[in-house]
């Protein structure tokens, strides 16, 4: 099943059409080596066809770097930052996020700080290769290819244009190629930027094949339905509002709800929620292949892959090697690195009925495995107050996360419960797992006494800069050789279940608030835990680190001894011991919520506007917004995004295109909520973009031209 993320050719063409290529390896994407190409290869048909491959290469760059959670999670109301403030500015919007990019000479907390200059310059190295497949695709002969390439020349403008808009409003559009140097532009209204959108999405399903014709990661119609429909919400929502009227809403909705079917007909949803992240078994695995996927930025052990691979494992984790008394160390042989960045809020927490909907329990990670003994028993006896028989070993609970509810009264005020006090490992704890009876090195509810406590845990002390919290596995990768080495998993762009929003929500500003509660219910009902299901079973992608655990292949490291994992005697543990004691699929579901063991079917049907869960009217009542209105629908769908979608990278998109950013960040992120204001729906343009730019006549912008170009507020 070698397909398309084997062959990339890792193509950038700047602005002036210099092209410079280099390759990856077998298949679609072969490696053959283009640097040796002129411009004029790139006319011919083989050319074309090359470059259109390439148009692939573009995407991966989301994903590289800091900026894959910066510049779509951070400063809305999922997350903030933990200890690490490398990203800071995006997530507080203090004076650092401003048109200049910021580094450590002007304030950066270090030099990964993604540059707002970063997406306006990378978008538009993927328009101008797009746009010489466009202007060129015409010298290719065999019509199936021709269109084919042309479809994913246009899809990948679009995209582009899209991201642009989506972050700064109207832009510059270019849809020819550059003929030589160009510094001469003229930004487009946010109509037409949008517009050039919509007609090249457009342009795009009718070019684009329906099956993968280049194997897994292919664009097809269903991915231009999918974004088409997408673009059309966005004409019709809340910051389009002062220039929208001229489309008639019933027309872009009903076009909409149209593309929203024909996905959904033809690109089901997967049965269970596990099977799109947490069954990940290893690299080129068959839940990459899954139907509901319709676009990923794909990545593989790739000895060409140029400077953008996947670091999306670093991000979502908590800092254990830090906070958990040396009882649970990092390493390969779990998934995820524990940088620390996103941390998530009280509201990304509460909005989940955590006992009916199964999607919290396959998103959150809660339990990590004791793989290293770090203190002798007589000293746990003697600190935490507890038994010998108490005493935790290799492979028990050393890190567990409590996801109850504020009412949850077996946890007290002063960090006091029914089975002990709990803290972490520096900070003498007495708590015994009910289900294991042993101690735990460290346990952190959410709630105690009524208030939210989570991020009172961390070792600084300081709730804006916890380290500690519950992170998200959806990118956890247990087929890394090295802990800091690159994850090889593909990152999924958009999928079906995003579908069913869209649709929900072009059906609530269509009038059809019926329809819109079904399509809201047909995908909750996925969400649901099924007859017969294990509620406290857990997985994610750290289980491709060994064949034992439901991986494809064994870790090539699994029998070295890496890490700084040691038994009882004080002997080191293979990596393949290390993750045996960490990586326990389980989860704390009975223990968050206090119920009694079943393995009845839940339920997360509403059965009608008026009664939607009570974590959605807590929620809306906070916003002062009621469910009667098309505000509150959105919001309650909005609600439904987190549940559905949480960390996949569009957050703050949504958000601004729906103008309640200000409002939610506000509310639901401490960070963010002293600085955010309404110029933050959008983006600085970047000043280096601006500094170049000339008149005709060759002579350079005033500054209040500049300012003319700039967004408001910058």
């Amino acid at each position: 099943m070698k397909n398309l993320r084997n062959k990339f050719i890792a193509a950038v063409l700047s602005v002036a059409m210099a092209c410079s290529f280099s390759s990856c390896s077998e298949s679609f994407l072969d490696e053959n080596n283009k640097s040796s190409y002129s411009t004029d290869y790139f006319e011919t048909a083989q050319g074309i066809q090359d470059l259109a491959t390439a148009l692939y290469a573009n995407i991966r760059w989301h994903f590289g770097y800091e900026w894959a959670y910066g510049i779509t999670l951070y400063g809305a109301d999922e997350f903030t930052n933990g200890a690490d403030l490398t990203s800071e500015p995006w997530n507080t919007y203090d004076s650092r996020l401003n048109p200049m990019d910021c580094t450590p000479e002007n304030g950066a907390p270090n030099k990964n700080c993604p540059a707002v200059s970063g997406l306006w310059n990378q978008m538009y190295f993927g328009i101008s290769s797009a746009n010489l497949v466009i202007a060129s695709a015409d010298k290719v002969t065999d019509e199936k290819i021709r269109n084919y390439c042309a479809g994913e020349a246009y899809f990948l403008r679009g995209y582009n244009y899209y991201r642009l808009f989506a972050q700064y409003g109207g832009v510059v559009l270019q849809t020819e190629p550059a003929a030589g140097v160009v510094r001469t532009f003229e930004r487009a209204t946010a109509e037409e930027t949008l517009n050039q959108v919509i007609a090249d999405f457009e342009q795009a399903y009718n070019l684009l094949p329906t099956d993968r014709w280049r194997g897994t990661g292919s664009w097809t119609k269903y991915t231009a339905a999918h974004f088409l429909a997408k673009a059309l919400l966005y004409r019709q929502s809340e910051r389009c509002a002062d220039w929208n009227s001229a489309y008639p809403v019933a027309a872009d909705m009903q076009k909409a709800i149209q593309l929203c079917d024909e996905v959904i007909q033809n690109c089901p949803l997967e049965s269970d929620y596990n099977a799109l992240y947490s069954i990940w078994t290893g690299i080129d695995c068959k839940a990459e292949e899954s139907k509901e996927i319709l676009m990923s930025a794909q990545h593989t052990v790739d000895a060409h892959k140029g400077r953008y691979g996947n670091r999306t494992y670093n991000y979502f984790n908590p800092q254990f090697s830090n906070f958990s008394g040396g009882w649970t160390q990092r390493g390969q042989y779990i998934g995820g690195m524990d940088f620390q960045r996103c941390r998530p809020t009280e509201y990304a927490y509460s909005i989940f009925d955590n006992v009916n909907d199964a999607r919290m329990w396959k998103t959150f990670k809660t339990v990590y495995g004791l793989n290293n003994i770090a203190d002798k028993a007589d000293k746990v006896v003697a600190t935490h107050g507890v038994t010998a028989e108490q005493v935790p070993t290799l492979g028990d609970h050393g890190i567990i996360f409590i996801l109850n509810k504020r009412d949850d009264a077996r946890f007290q005020a002063n960090n006091q419960s029914d089975f002990g006090s709990v803290g972490r490992a520096g900070v003498a704890h007495s708590f015994v797992h009910p289900e294991t009876g042993k101690w735990v090195p460290n346990v952190f509810p959410v709630y105690a006494g009524g208030q939210y406590v989570m991020y009172t845990f961390g070792v600084s002390g300081n709730t804006a800069t916890s380290n500690v919290f519950c992170g998200i596995n959806k990118t956890d990768d247990g087929t890394r050789t090295g802990e800091k080495n690159d994850a090889h998993r593909d990152v999924t762009m958009a999928r079906t279940g995003e579908t069913y929003l869209i649709k929900a929500e072009c059906q609530v500003r269509n009038g059809d608030n019926a329809g819109a509660l079904a399509t809201i219910n047909q995908l909750r009902a996925r969400g649901q835990w099924k007859e017969g299901e294990d509620r406290e079973y857990y997985t994610d992608g750290s289980m491709a680190f060994l064949k034992s655990a439901g991986g494809d292949d064994d870790n090539s490291t699994a029998t070295g001894s890496l890490g700084k994992c040691k038994d009882v005697n004080g002997n080191k543990l293979t990596n393949a011991q290390a993750f045996e004691a960490s990586f326990l699929q389980k989860n704390t579901y009975y223990l968050s919520t206090g119920i009694e063991r079943t393995t009845a079917a839940s339920d997360l049907q509403i059965s009608s506007w008026d009664n939607i869960p009570a974590e959605d009217k807590a929620v809306l009542d906070e916003m002062g917004v009621s469910i009667a209105s098309v505000e509150g629908k959105v919001n309650f769908i909005l609600n439904e995004r987190t549940r559905e979608l949480l960390g996949e990278w569009n957050r703050w998109e949504e958000l601004s295109r729906t103008k309640t950013l200000v409002q939610r960040a506000k509310l639901f992120n401490p960070e963010a909520r002293a600085n955010v204001q309404e110029r933050h729906l959008l983006r600085p343009i970047p000043q280096a973009f601006l500094d170049q730019l000339q008149h005709e006549d060759g002579t350079n912008l005033t500054d209040a031209e500049k300012n003319a170009m700039q967004n408001p507020g910058y």
